[in-house]
């Protein structure tokens, strides 16, 4: 997910979207893991839909409200990790095997992301649909590619410390709210015999959260315009407070923030360990939440940022459009798509969706309501103290997963950051 070079964002535009969404709040759950499931057998009759999410755990109870509001449609779906899934999409969108609709991310930082997908064909113009022309203009920038919608965002997603707060407070510990005091948390957390947090990085992806949560306020808190000099060349990763931010992130791992072997540790199972208080918590986005009740159902968790520095007022907490949904152009069911779409976009639906997943809605009037756990993620959003995602702002895919690769190997002792930084920056210089 990222935004195209002529398409970068001023992070400032995030003010009219808080104004927009102030009345509205959020909940809990995305997911990952495989699954699939059906509502029919077969495609390509007007009643039936295909689908491929990676919203296990919110989008089925998307598609029960949808064939509740549409007598005799079936979804047939299959949901998968953003990994498996983002390295099969274009694969099955270039031989004609792909569904109706799909896991579309905004803006061009990964293989499934709007720009990667509507260059080539592969995505229907959404144009046309009331919807796309109430979205704010921040996230228009990377639901579009060349000035056409082709991406239903229906959510903002952020980062920060998911902490359980049975465990927490089992352990005599307090959440840290400065960078000393969170090294001496990991510190006296792992002499307990419980870590702080669960990483589960066998799943690349989420090599890049903790990374995120800690550049949002050591990056781009003293340089709100850092990725805007960037793309004018005018820094590198490497020559940056990147390094500041990648140093903090090793600093934790020696401080025993984390579990043993993180590289050994799936998603699925570091969910585990924070929902059942194995570890204190967990350094992931908003949707983590309801994954966490899902297996901890009369637990309670609470979303912090990331200590950084020793400045709380300085904190900032990344806080971006969440993955939308696209149309093939090539669906046997263009008609249904289209409805399917609309429904997401619609006030009933996105308040399914984002209750579901824990997201704050792109739409003013959608009604959400607040999971309590989030409030600090709201607060931060309402008073404009967040970050776009930091891949949403770089100008190809290859340098996001540059990055994945990179830190795996870092925590494998096979590169290290500073290397890693570099060769971003040489994935970065090559432009889209």
């Amino acid at each position: 997910m990222i935004f195209t070079p002529g398409a970068i964002m001023n992070i400032r535009r995030l003010t009219p979207l808080v104004a927009a969404l102030t009345a509205v709040t959020l909940a809990a759950a995305c997911s990952s893991g495989t699954n699939a499931n059906s509502g029919a057998d077969g495609g390509g009759d007007n009643k039936t839909l295909t689908l491929a999410s990676v919203d296990q755990g919110s989008i089925e109870d998307v598609i029960k409200a949808f064939e509740a509001a549409n007598p005799g449609v079936k979804v047939t779906f299959t949901t998968s990790g953003a990994d498996q899934y983002q390295a099969q999409i274009r694969t099955q969108l270039a031989s004609g095997t792909a569904p109706d609709v799909m896991t579309v991310w905004p803006g061009n930082g990964n293989p499934g992301t709007t720009y990667v997908l509507a260059k080539p064909g592969y995505l229907l113009d959404l144009s046309d649909q009331p919807w796309a022309a109430k979205l704010p203009d921040s996230f228009k920038t990377v639901a579009q590619y060349e000035g056409k919608t082709y991406n239903a965002l229906f959510g903002l997603n952020g980062i920060g410390a998911v902490y359980n707060d049975e465990a927490l407070q089992k352990s005599g510990l307090k959440a840290p709210t400065t960078w000393t005091e969170l090294l001496a948390f990991c510190r006296d957390a792992a002499g307990k015999g419980t870590p702080a947090y669960a990483l589960g990085i066998q799943d690349n992806w989420v090599t890049q959260l903790v990374l995120y949560a800690l550049a949002a306020t050591v990056v781009f808190g003293p340089d709100r315009d850092f990725n805007t000099k960037l793309a004018a060349g005018q820094t590198t990763f490497a020559g940056s407070s990147w390094t500041q931010a990648m140093a903090k992130y090793q600093e934790m791992s020696k401080a025993g923030c984390f579990q043993k072997n993180p590289l050994g540790t799936s998603y699925e199972a570091s969910q585990t360990l924070a929902a059942t208080g194995k570890t204190l918590g967990i350094v992931q986005g908003n949707w983590i939440i309801s994954l966490l009740k899902q297996k901890n159902p009369s637990g309670k968790f609470t979303m912090t940022a990331l200590p950084a520095t020793d400045d709380p007022a300085a904190f900032l907490m990344p806080a971006a459009a969440g993955a939308g949904y696209g149309v093939n152009a090539k669906a046997k069911n263009k008609e249904l798509a289209i409805k399917f779409i609309s429904y997401v976009m619609s006030p009933a639906g996105m308040k399914v969706f984002n209750e579901k997943q824990g997201s704050l809605p792109t739409l003013p009037d959608a009604g959400t309501t607040v999971d309590p756990g989030l409030k600090e993620l709201t607060t931060f959003v309402q008073g404009n103290r967040t970050v776009p995602f930091m891949d949403q702002l770089w100008p190809n895919a290859k340098v996001q997963q540059t990055m994945l690769s990179g830190l795996q190997e870092v925590f494998s002792n096979q590169s290290t950051a500073d290397a890693v930084l570099k060769d971003m920056d040489t994935e970065y210089q090559k432009g889209e």
